[in-house]
């Protein structure tokens, strides 16, 4: 979990000293709530001028910050968890114009994480960057930070959606473009938005070759569903015994080019047994014919035992002398953005050589 943690302004330092020493020369007493006055002898004592300075300060922004912050610093050391709360809490709903109250919930949000109170703080996260101005606070944004925690705590899909796109339109220049566009497009596919996942893998390719924690063979799952939507899909057949009867045929006839129209065209893959599937620019020049022309290609008579209701493998033989059998590769196709595609059946791709 990423730690929150934003150092207090140079100028606020100064405000904070300015304010402490005309309190100390003009004193006086003011009415504090012993709810807050807590800790040890010395504690009590800091908090007290603490609440005195707040108490007496002439209504600048800057210097009520450096006071509230330090009485909030103070609860944090001593874990003074729910008096922090509590405190930052009334502040920001008794003083609703305040520059700094998003500051000030960062760390009500914070202190929830720090007692393991993960969905209340990603409720104050959330709060912050739906309902207040962002402020930046030593360089840093505080709508950044809260949407790079909220991504990490939240599950559910169509909030996610959101904040990925916050991050994207809003804070490109600060984060890994690649990941977010793959991210958001896997989200998109949680909440069912296939026409939206396509757009963001689309985004994504450009970042290729990003290493995306946890997906490493993102590139390829991205470049084959874009490449699919583009394509026109032809090969395709409604069923699994349609697109055995088709490609049986083909063999029968000896036609290369009858068997090249069951061929997937985009996706398609040719590769040994345990071996990664290849690029399919690297398989451009495969031609069916070259090692038809002259054989008889023979099929077995029944589909082979490990297959299922999504993958199915056709053991043939006869195709040359160095490499003779090949297993046809057929798969379901899962494309649920095209109800007309998806659930139909293609011939995938070919494993050379006796299943290992």
């Amino acid at each position: 979990m990423k730690k929150i943690k934003i150092i207090l302004p140079l100028i606020a330092v100064a405000v904070f000293a300015s304010v402490c020493w005309k309190t100390l020369y003009n004193p006086g007493a003011v009415k504090i709530d012993p709810y807050y006055i807590t800790g040890s002898r010395e504690n009590r004592e800091h908090l007290r001028e603490l609440f005195t300075l707040l108490a007496r300060n002439d209504n600048i922004p800057e210097s009520t910050f450096a006071v509230v912050r330090e009485i909030a610093n103070s609860f944090a050391r001593m874990k003074e968890y729910g008096r922090l709360i509590h405190f930052l809490s009334g502040r920001a709903i008794n003083f609703p114009h305040d520059p700094y109250n998003s500051y000030y919930l960062l760390m009500v949000a914070y202190t929830y994480m720090q007692q393991d109170s993960l969905p209340v703080a990603a409720q104050y996260f959330d709060l912050i960057v739906k309902n207040f101005p962002d402020l930046t606070v030593n360089g840093e944004s505080i709508h950044f930070a809260c949407l790079n925690q909220l991504i990490d705590l939240t599950k559910h899909p169509v909030q996610r959606v959101w904040y990925y796109q916050e991050l994207i339109s809003r804070f490109s220049d600060k984060i890994d473009l690649g990941t977010a566009w793959f991210m958001l497009a896997q989200t998109y596919e949680r909440i069912g938005d296939w026409s939206s996942a396509i757009q963001a893998y689309t985004r994504y390719l450009p970042y290729a070759g990003t290493m995306i924690p946890g997906f490493p063979n993102a590139e390829e799952y991205a470049r084959q569903q874009v490449d699919f939507n583009n394509s026109h899909k032809d090969w395709t057949y409604e069923s699994l015994p349609a697109l055995l009867a088709a490609v049986e045929a083909a063999l029968d006839a000896g036609s290369a080019r009858q068997l090249g129209r069951c061929q997937a065209k985009v996706n398609f893959f040719a590769h040994s047994w345990g071996q990664g599937e290849i690029d399919n620019s690297a398989i451009a020049d495969f031609s069916l014919s070259d090692f038809m022309q002259g054989n008889r290609i023979r099929y077995a008579s029944q589909l082979d035992a490990s297959s299922n209701s999504t993958e199915a493998y056709l053991r043939t033989w006869g195709w040359s002398q160095y490499l003779s059998t090949w297993y046809l590769y057929f798969r379901k196709i899962y494309f649920p953005s095209d109800p007309e595609i998806h659930g139909r059946w293609e011939w995938a791709g070919i494993y050379y050589g006796e299943k290992i």
